[in-house]
């Protein structure tokens, strides 16, 4: 039995972008068409010196950027969606999405799995997917050392900054994610008071230092080949810097920003959910999610931060529930950006 909990007065289809649509790839991020070729502003950099070394024009209104990024140690990609409307050198900026991936995807996962490209035009926001590996949304403990890779720092600094600068985003944001993602979203928010409007995680880790959840934690970063404890540490014995990631221990941090997040709790499939055994992981994986996210609402409720929470039951871990979910409150995070839904 599904059970949508509100407070504070409260298909699937594949898409694959047609890369030779309109067929471009340059250096910075000049505005490509099949005709002749214009001259391309020099990007501006990030205040670390990040900066935009390539672009490639997708569609329409799809960006792929390079970023060469010193939070990072090397250059990855990140998606973009812009509005009807959208021009370069407007006066006039958008509100921001981002939209972060789980993980073994990657920075096309949304654009891949969901309807998002339509989903956004239809407010007339600019969406911005990230790449983020199997990095876990932290700057990483490196064992007491620091150092690359700060996918924190990459996310909430270096591809803000690049996208409010070059890409005319606004100050108004908002993010979600699925699964590492959706606890990425959750953890900036808090890590970051005031960063987003609204925060959305669908079937994200929202309470990492149950019991049980740093063994599984450590497990699925070992599955991805990272070193399990450079990430955030040793669990207990670098219990601090656990906590500095953990939405549950973020709570208090989260108040004043709008917060969404569901899960499945049961282990069973649910609607468009794929015919596995009972032992699937995707199965298994989200009764710990959903304990989990659980564990968080008794959080929210104890220091009194408002949400909205789908504990849904039946659903596996993965992008059939995450779509409906996203399906589901996507107007709140648009409500959130100021963005009306057109005509």
């Amino acid at each position: 039995m599904s059970a949508l909990v509100h407070r504070r007065s409260s298909t699937r289809r594949r898409r694959s972008l047609a890369t030779g649509t309109i067929a471009a790839t340059v250096l910075g991020i000049g505005v490509v068409s099949t005709g002749a070729a214009q001259a391309a502003p020099k990007p501006r950099p990030a205040a670390d010196g990040a900066r935009i070394t390539k672009t490639a024009r997708l569609a329409a209104r799809t960006f792929d950027i390079t970023i060469q990024s010193p939070a990072l140690g090397r250059s990855v990609k990140t998606r973009i969606l812009v509005p009807a409307g959208w021009k370069q050198n407007a006066t006039r900026t958008w509100p921001v999405l981002y939209a972060y991936h789980g993980g073994q995807d990657n920075y096309t996962s949304w654009t891949k799995n969901t309807d998002i490209e339509s989903w956004a035009a239809a407010y007339g926001v600019i969406v911005v997917m990230p790449e983020a590996s199997n990095g876990s949304y932290a700057n990483w403990y490196n064992y007491g050392k620091g150092g690359s890779p700060r996918w924190d720092t990459f996310h909430t600094q270096e591809v803000r900054q690049l996208i409010e600068r070059n890409y005319r985003g606004g100050g108004v944001r908002a993010a979600i994610g699925n699964s590492s993602g959706g606890q990425g979203a959750i953890s900036y928010a808090g890590r970051h008071p005031g960063l987003f409007r609204y925060a959305a995680s669908l079937s994200g880790v929202l309470s990492m230092r149950s019991p049980g959840m740093p063994a599984m934690l450590m497990f699925t970063n070992a599955g991805n080949g990272q070193d399990p404890f450079a990430i955030w540490g040793i669990p207990f014995a670098d219990d601090a810097n656990w906590a500095a990631y953990d939405p549950h221990a973020l709570a208090t941090k989260l108040r004043g920003t709008g917060i969404f997040f569901s899960s499945g709790t049961t282990g069973r499939p649910g609607p468009g959910d794929p015919n596995v055994a009972p032992w699937d992981i995707g199965l298994l994986s989200e009764i710990a999610v959903g304990a989990s996210n659980n564990e968080f609402r008794k959080r929210l409720d104890a220091v009194g931060v408002p949400y909205t929470a789908h504990i849904y039951g039946n659903g596996r871990h993965n992008w059939p529930a995450w779509i409906r979910e996203a399906k589901f409150i996507w107007p709140t995070l648009m409500k959130s950006l100021g963005a009306s839904k057109k005509a």
